[in-house]
């Protein structure tokens, strides 16, 4: 297994030559038209930032002086608070001062963990108006992944955030911050906080795709997230434009007994599918194959073959399949009310009732985790 320092850097020379070649591309095609490639990061649903609100109340605020504005020609930002450590506050009201870098690493840091705070527009202009951009980025971007070595992942995403705020289609940050992202799905043990970071991965790699087309570490990743989510043949098809893009042999080498992995699991996938389609037949042709096959542990494969019996009358063999359904997965809600509703197809009141009552008992326990969700998203928002 690859060190985690080697994780965030290019797989290769030729990789980073092409990653250069295409940002070159890009600053062409924006002078002939000034559009971003992507909307501002802070106007985008923001699904992880609550976790890194609590980095705030690192922070105080205050105001330039009169005389830094006017000498510094800075009108823009008076009346704009400045984000100060508590170590800085002396320094900045008097004493020997703060350097204009280490101000505009706090803005940063604000912006990283709020893109919506209020005067993040402020701050960009000001980190604009005194730094080169690309210094900026390459700063941000150094800081991040010097943090992601040493596994100081919150670090890490701030300034990531940071830099997509400032260059929203910067590779190099969609690229880290979608990486990062990963890792903390990875780690996490919350469902809920797996979702959202496992969404704003795949999110972001997707969007590579969409910017940086010739990237094609973006399709590696791009591809596991989808085998995670069980889309076998999304995963595929990114697989191949990773094989076709990629110049990392080991990579593909890897890829390659993926989709060797892949071929019977799309298979079924194309069978499911036939089934919410209404081909109910074409389902059944498709998937009762795999019923004698190291497949038949999959509950989805008995749950839709017992959909396309049920539509199509075999009511028998629908009431075994959705019963292998749950003896491996004892709480799949759909096939708990198909039992209820072919029971009481045939009048077996006892049986019907006995499903009906389970399913009632498994919608108060899914209403019960909502609400503790719920409950527990406006307890983040109020301590943030």
């Amino acid at each position: 297994m690859k060190k985690l320092a080697e994780r965030f850097k290019k797989n290769d020379n030729q990789e980073e030559t092409q990653v250069i070649k295409e940002e070159k591309e890009l600053i062409e095609q924006k002078k002939e038209n000034d559009a971003p490639a992507l909307i501002p990061f802070e106007s985008r649903n923001d699904r992880v930032g609550r976790y890194f609100k609590k980095y705030l109340k690192n922070f105080l605020f205050d105001e330039f002086s009169d005389s830094f504005i006017t000498k510094n020609r800075l009108e823009f930002m008076r009346g704009v608070p400045i984000p100060l450590r508590h170590d800085d506050f002396q320094a900045f009201q008097g004493g020997e001062g703060l350097k204009i870098l280490h101000i505009a690493e706090n803005m940063a840091w604000i912006m990283g963990i709020d893109p919506k705070f209020k005067y993040t527009v402020k701050y960009v202009e000001f980190m604009n108006r005194l730094f080169n951009q690309r210094t900026l980025l390459e700063g941000l971007l150094k800081e991040g992944r010097d943090a992601a070595e040493k596994e100081d992942f919150d670090n890490a995403i701030i300034h990531f955030r940071a830099a997509l705020i400032l260059k929203p289609d910067y590779l190099h940050a969609l690229y880290s911050y979608a990486r990062v992202c990963r890792e903390f799905y990875l780690r996490g043990n919350d469902d809920i906080y797996i979702g959202r970071f496992k969404a704003e991965s795949m999110e972001y790699f997707e969007l590579l795709t969409e910017v940086h087309p010739r990237f094609a570490q973006a399709y590696y990743y791009l591809g596991y997230d989808y085998l995670n989510l069980g889309l076998y043949q999304k995963a595929a098809l990114v697989w191949k434009e990773f094989l076709r893009r990629s110049n990392n042999f080991q990579d593909k080498r890897e890829i390659r007994k993926r989709l060797a992995q892949l071929e019977q699991p799309i298979t079924i996938e194309k069978g499911c599918n036939a089934v919410l389609a209404g081909r109910w037949r074409e389902g059944l042709d498709i998937l009762e194959p795999f019923l004698d096959t190291k497949f038949k542990g999959w509950w989805p494969l008995h749950y839709y073959l017992g959909v396309a019996y049920a539509r199509t009358g075999s009511n028998a063999k629908a009431v075994a399949s959705f019963k292998r359904v749950l003896g491996i997965n004892g709480s799949h809600l759909e096939s708990i009310k198909e039992l209820a509703d072919l029971y009481a197809l045939s009048g077996d009141k006892e049986n019907e009732r006995k499903y009906r009552k389970k399913a009632e008992l498994i919608m108060a326990q899914i209403a019960e985790q909502e609400k503790e969700r719920r409950e527990r998203e406006e307890k983040e928002e109020e301590e943030c």
